[in-house]
């Protein structure tokens, strides 16, 4: 086998921006090139972003697909560039990757598997492709194949599994390849981001260099395409079940070339992160990307000094840290698109400043100690600080529906309306600020409180985007401790020395998440096994009784409100803000857990936990 080199081109694309598009993977090959590449693959869908959705359905964005093909292979010269695009025949579109070799198009590889678990629901707009099937395809008056097919280059034999393909165990193509006897598989991807993901690709990627005697090499998508999933931008390659490079993950580039020489040799590996910094890197990368492509100049958050809206600010300031670190402070600013002037000698600081708009926002019920978490936060990022009471407008709304019903409200019969309109005022004015700065508001919502509905609708789950609505409280808890240390991040120290509560009761009233709901760690436990492996409230309790030192009295309650305030909820999160997928898995019903709104709420499943 002829001694080459090969190479992964990942992309941050958008859907639509077909210029913008075409120009990163045109610069792309343009360096592939420069370093003597002879093969590049790009990500599954490069050409118009995976995150179309239901454009994909149309027969005009295949076509117009089809012609941005057209536009990029003449640039292919003296170079083999593989590439993702949809492609229609008649009343049926198949997910393909183009192979163009020396400017002319050798054919169409389609892919054989859908993606339909998870954030995936592919089957709604692609055909899956037969296995050793190949039709003859019209391109632009020539009849080219398209199908399950592999290619030669210089002696070296080469195929594709497209995503998917490879996660389909005995089913999977690569099997067949084998058979083949190729040398090099490329695995061209768009596999959402989830924190410790990359494990399970290592051990798929070394595994199938080993079953399949070949070079395998997978190439990720990049960035956050299209609003919820996060694209890592990983490139591996592997042989002989041994990883041999690995590139560094979520970068704010817009394009990255990974160069390997086909040699069974350790080339370049970049370190697997802990689970800690995969979410910094990642949210930051989210919300990088979402600020930029929504044309939006900043954000606003309202920061109460706990651990939700605390978080958000440290993911903001971190955005800030590593776009500068890695683009250099000209060219981040440019890429979103704002004016900047540094006036100090520290630009960082100064732009969250510029970027991220805090305002605290307290009520009577309101404690000093979370007013001085909140400020010495911002301060100590440097994100401008409000603070206002809202008494005045909460007692103003209070006043007209006592005058209305004819009796005065108390907490002993009133208690939720009272909390849920302080919740509910602080909204409008928040809106107010980020409308004048143009900005995005940030909504603080975790997963924890999506399963039970601890979260007041119109409230604090007002908001553009929720970026931590797919992550569970109790690794914020943890993440938080971790952060204050390990991103050098003192004005966490507030923030860590408090114990959670949403301060809508009176202070003697001694309100805490936790007494209001359960023990965070008993909900993570909790959802694990109803949400993500969707067992029954039977199954969770026979399994958490012997994994918790919980009396079954109590257990026995937590699952009961847990699923009660589950099916009681999901109106409430059908209306969340757009949230990031950064786990493996999530509430969000647009993305990953469908639910009715309305149902019998578990009840003859939970009225049998009494009988045991």
């Amino acid at each position: 086998m002829a001694a080459i080199k090969i190479a992964g081109a990942t992309v941050n694309q958008t859907p639509l921006d077909w210029k913008g598009n075409l120009d990163r993977i045109l610069v792309a090959i343009q360096q592939a090139k420069s370093q003597q590449v002879e093969i590049l693959c790009f990500p599954e869908l490069a050409i118009t972003g995976y995150g179309s959705e239901d454009l994909f359905l149309s027969y005009w964005y295949p076509k117009k697909a089809l012609t941005q093909l057209s536009k990029l292979i003449p640039f292919c010269t003296d170079i083999t560039v593989a590439v993702g695009l949809p492609v229609r025949i008649q009343d049926k579109v198949y997910n393909t990757v183009a192979v163009i070799e020396n400017a002319k198009l050798k054919g169409f590889v389609a892919k054989q598997f859908m993606a339909i678990d998870g954030v995936h629901y592919e089957f709604r707009w692609f055909t899956p492709w037969e296995a050793n099937q190949v039709i003859d395809f019209e391109f632009e008056g020539e009849k080219v194949p398209l199908g399950d097919l592999t290619f030669h280059h210089k002696g070296i034999h080469y195929g594709f599994e497209i995503c998917e393909d490879a996660w389909r165990g005995k089913n999977r193509p690569g099997y067949r390849l084998a058979d083949r006897n190729v040398d090099v598989i490329f695995n061209p991807s768009a596999s959402h981001f989830a924190m410790k993901k990359t494990i399970e690709r290592k051990e798929l990627i070394e595994f199938s260099s080993q079953a399949f005697n070949s070079y395998y090499c997978y190439v990720n998508l990049l960035g956050n395409e299209s609003g919820r999933m996060i694209f890592d931008g990983e490139i591996l390659m592997a042989k002989s079940g041994l990883l041999l490079a690995r590139n560094q993950l979520l970068s704010f580039q817009d394009y990255q070339v990974f160069v390997f020489e086909l040699e069974e040799k350790l080339q370049e590996i970049a370190p697997i992160q802990p689970k800690e910094w995969e979410f910094v890197q990642a949210s930051a990368l989210a919300l990088f990307d979402y600020l930029r492509k929504s044309r939006s100049k900043g954000f606003v958050l309202s920061l109460s000094g706990g651990a939700d809206s605390s978080t958000i600010a440290v993911l903001v300031a971190e955005m800030v840290r590593r776009g500068i670190g890695e683009l250099g402070l000209e060219r981040f600013v440019e890429k979103l698109g704002i004016s900047f002037s540094p006036k100090t000698d520290n630009p960082e600081k100064e732009l969250v400043g510029e970027l991220l708009t805090t305002a605290y926002q307290g009520t009577k019920n309101s404690s000093q100690d979370t007013f001085n978490s909140a400020k010495n936060l911002a301060e100590s990022l440097g994100a401008k600080f409000y603070s206002w009471n809202i008494d005045e407008e909460v007692g103003s709304y209070t006043q007209k529906i006592e005058t209305a019903i004819g009796r005065k409200l108390t907490w002993e019969q009133d208690d939720i309306t009272l909390q849920n309109i302080q919740a509910r005022t602080r909204s409008p004015i928040i809106w107010m600020l980020a409308n004048i700065n143009n900005a995005l508001l940030l909504s603080t919502s975790n997963r924890s409180e999506g399963d039970v509905g601890y979260a007041t609708m119109d409230g604090d789950t007002s908001g553009s985007i929720s970026p931590i609505a797919a992550v569970d409280k109790h690794f914020i808890l943890h993440w938080l401790k971790w952060a204050e240390k390990n991103l050098d991040r003192p004005g966490l120290a507030s923030v860590n020395s408090l114990t959670p509560t949403a301060e809508l009761r009176p202070l003697e009233r001694t309100q805490t998440d936790e007494k209001d709901l359960m023990p965070y760690s008993v909900i993570v436990e909790i959802e694990r096994l109803a949400i993500r492996d969707k067992r029954s409230p039977m199954d969770i309790f026979l399994v958490l009784k012997e994994e918790l030192s919980l009396e079954d009295a109590v257990l026995k309650e937590y699952i009961k409100k847990f699923f009660r305030l589950w099916s009681r909820n999901q109106w409430k999160r059908e209306r969340l803000a757009p949230s990031f997928h950064l786990d493996e898995f999530n509430v969000d019903p647009k993305t990953w857990y469908r639910f009715p709104i309305l149902s019998g709420g578990f009840a003859e499943e939970l009225d049998q936990l009494d009988q045991i």
